[in-house]
């Protein structure tokens, strides 16, 4: 180990004045075994310390095919390695020049051992959950409704909790509100995604029931439901047939639900849409509006990211053209996209692309990277950047 006289002539040889550095003189030396491989550094943002430090966790997250991600409870971070070109030692217990409280008016030694060292760092950044591959899973195995006596349910590709967050890139948090926006729900401990037609048949009895009662779609008692829609569906799936369509509130000790008529006309509509290839926009608008229990209204604007009306066409058409069925992938989306239409409108697009936004980004942003704009017969309209493949 090196003496303090040793140190003072080196200073001395590179002409720098004891005087003007620490008191304190940390002599660095490697450890036995010492590699690079040994440790890795994560650079965390303040938020992330704070997190850290309140005794929180971060999990990685992904299969063994996927890129992985870091999450907190409630949020999503890209992991990417990073290169700098100083090396970065290990040292425990070595204290930095603001940490220093020696007095001494003598310099003296302090020697410290390196554990290991690195020329690169994993940084952060705050991404979209992949939550694409969630549904694809619960629907290998979707919730049909109860089996029929002497037939037994398919018990293969059914998730908990646990295996969820074991395979999807997401937090917690995000998971759980995603799997509410897709309508899933928990059957024996597993989260299920109800078969579209076992959903609208459920909503069908609702539906029913409100007209036959004549009850307000504002007010709806879960008790009187339960007990007459119960002999033909169980009060768990009805039940939770209100919560997807419905908000639960108080009122005098008793539960109501007022239905959401936008929620409402955009399951009535999807119910229309998935069997057929293009609608005629006008006879669709008919059937649709009387497809809806008495007194809420279909608007157009009900369908954003679920539908698409081609304008162009005579007669007007609609198809479905779901969001949540587009890549994942922002350059992906857009030649997807693209494919599908040579150019789009602004408000034809918009809902198409408005989920692929990260922090602070808009939708404008998105398409001046992605697509090019031009004018045509006084409207502006996009294409893409590229041929796009056909």
């Amino acid at each position: 180990m090196r003496k303090l006289e040793e140190v003072q002539a080196t200073l001395e040889i590179a002409k720098l004045k004891e005087e003007d550095l620490q008191k304190t003189i940390h002599c660095l030396s490697f450890g036995e075994n010492v590699s690079s491989s040994d440790y890795c550094l994560m650079e965390l943002d303040d938020t992330l310390c704070k997190h850290i430090e309140a005794g929180h966790s971060l999990i990685i997250r992904g299969d063994k095919d996927e890129r992985a991600v870091l999450c907190t409870e409630d949020k999503t971070y890209d992991l990417k390695m990073a290169d700098t070109s100083n090396l970065l030692l290990f040292v425990p217990g070595c204290k930095t020049a603001d940490q220093l409280t020696d007095t001494q008016e003598s310099s003296h030694l302090v020697h410290a051992q390196i554990w290991g060292f690195c020329n690169s760092y994993w940084e952060l950044r705050k991404q979209r959950p992949k939550l694409k591959k969630l549904k694809r899973l619960l629907m290998e195995n979707p919730y049909e409704g109860p089996a029929f006596t002497g037939q037994e349910e398919k018990t293969e590709n059914r998730y908990t909790m646990q295996d969820l967050l074991e395979r999807i890139q997401a937090s917690e948090e995000e998971i759980k509100t995603h799997l509410e926006t897709i309508h899933a729900c928990q059957i024996d401990g597993y989260w299920r995604v109800l078969d579209f037609d076992y959903e609208m048949k459920l909503f069908g009895h609702v539906a029913q029931l409100v007209d036959s009662e004549s009850w307000s779609f504002h007010k709806v008692p879960l008790k009187t439901s339960l007990e007459e829609l119960s002999p033909l569906e169980p009060r768990e799936m009805i039940e939770h047939c209100l919560n997807c369509y419905g908000r639960r509130y108080t009122e005098n000790d008793e539960v109501f639900y007022a239905l959401s008529e936008d929620k409402v006309c955009r399951g009535m509509a999807l119910m229309l849409l998935q069997n057929a290839v293009k609608f005629n926009l006008t006879e669709f608008q008919e059937v649709w509006q009387q497809s809806v229990p008495e007194g809420m209204s279909t608007r157009l604007d009900q369908l954003k990211g679920v539908a698409l009306v081609d304008r162009t066409s005579r007669p007007e058409t609609i198809c479905l053209l779901r969001v949540e069925d587009l890549p994942e992938d922002t350059l992906e989306r857009f030649n997807y996209l693209f494919t599908l239409r040579e150019k789009w409108t602004e408000d034809d697009i918009t809902p198409y692309i408005q989920d692929l936004c990260g922090e602070k980004q808009t939708t404008g942003a998105l398409l001046t990277k992605y697509a090019r704009s031009s004018m045509q017969n006084g409207i502006k309209v996009f294409n893409s950047r590229r041929p796009v493949a056909t």
